[in-house]
């Protein structure tokens, strides 16, 4: 274990050397890759390090970037990694992230750690026992909606709408609903959720006194989606009128006519 850190510790003088870096402060960039290494000594001196190649390599942890918050660019590919929890939430400023050819093999867990990284626009998890999961692609693309470029292959609208029918069905019947003018017959109380979140499905709650109409107790709800929900799920009206204005008369004319004015005819449709 001593000589492996050594060997990292070696690897990262080595590159500071070649790059003519004087000061810490000055390292926005650190290529570490290809040299075998199984362990890395802490980062946390370089607190400006934006990109760093780590890939292939044998690493197998990641408690070396605990306090690497400014990195954008992240290349751990090809290594022995079987577990990021906890390794790499804190890192909300990344871009690209990849973390191909490793042996990651929980997709709930791993996706949970990159939750929070809102600027995640690249990222490479194929070759992984994850990606075998069937649903593995529409699972990331649902979880992860900042991604663009997942496993080399451009994330289409058609697959962020499978994934929303797939993980949120009733957001996407809802949706589908405000767009397209229909009523959807989904049952109040209905559930969703998947077997691989961690958090328990959502139950939809409609607070007592909350009926539409009822303009003078109106309780909001706890989560405005469950109220998009519930009025999509209700049946409603609209009403249009039409009036020709031509027939209409000004004020002046009225007042010049000084007679009572007769009921003009108004066109309306209705649509339930």
């Amino acid at each position: 274990m001593a000589a492996a850190a050594t060997a990292g510790g070696q690897a990262v003088e080595k590159q500071l050397k070649i790059c003519g870096f004087k000061r810490n402060v000055d390292v926005l960039v650190l290529y570490l890759a290809g040299q075998g290494l199984r362990s890395v000594p802490s980062l946390s001196q370089f607190h400006r390090l934006r990109y760093l190649w780590i890939n292939n390599n044998k690493i197998q942890d990641l408690t070396f970037l605990i306090k690497n918050y400014c990195l954008t660019e992240l290349y751990l590919n090809n290594n022995e990694l079987t577990d990021i929890s906890g390794a790499l939430k804190h890192l909300c400023a990344l871009q690209i992230l990849l973390l191909h050819n490793n042996q990651l093999k929980k997709l709930g867990k791993t996706v949970k750690e990159l939750k929070g990284m809102i600027s995640l626009q690249t990222l490479n998890l194929f070759h992984n026992p994850l990606a075998q999961d069937p649903d593995y692609r529409l699972y990331v693309i649902y979880f992860l909606p900042s991604v663009q470029l997942l496993d080399r292959k451009s994330v289409t609208q058609r697959e962020r709408e499978s994934a929303l029918h797939l993980y949120n069905r009733e957001r996407s019947c809802a949706m589908q609903s405000i767009a397209f003018g229909r009523r959807v017959n989904t049952p109040r109380g209905a559930t969703v959720g998947s077997s691989r979140c961690s958090q328990p499905a959502r139950r939809l709650m409609m607070p007592s006194g909350c009926e539409f109409g009822n303009h003078t107790n109106k309780v909001p709800f706890e989560n405005p989606e469950d109220a998009v929900l519930l009025r999509a799920m209700t049946r409603s009206l609209m009403e249009f009128s039409s009036v020709d204005w031509n027939k209409v008369a000004t004020r002046q004319e009225r007042r010049l006519e000084n007679k009572a004015e007769a009921a003009h005819e108004k066109l309306t449709v209705q649509f339930r």
